[in-house]
């Protein structure tokens, strides 16, 4: 009996298994490759949104600034027109 299984068993092949062992190991260098690439990525990005949240504090101080000379230009301009021009406005 143990002499007829052991005729009917199919044989494994060596180098299916070795090659299923090199796919992955090709796959899991894919994916370390990968994972640098996205990590590259979300480096990049979040240097673009440290760069563009400093510009927009710089705009908002510069916005800060325009809006106190505005206020300063049109109090003086208040303060010179003639008379006559200030009740007819």
């Amino acid at each position: 009996m143990w002499n007829m299984m052991c005729d009917v068993m199919p044989t494994i092949a060596e180098d299916s298994l070795g090659q299923r062992g090199g796919q992955f190991a090709a796959d899991e260098a894919n994916f370390e490759q990968l994972m640098v690439n996205i990590l590259d990525e979300r480096d990049k990005l979040l240097e673009t949104l440290r760069d563009t949240q400093e510009n927009l504090a710089n705009t908002h101080i510069k916005l800060g600034d325009l809006s106190k000379e505005r206020d300063s230009l049109q109090r003086q301009l208040q303060a010179n027109l003639p008379q006559d021009l200030k009740t007819s406005s």
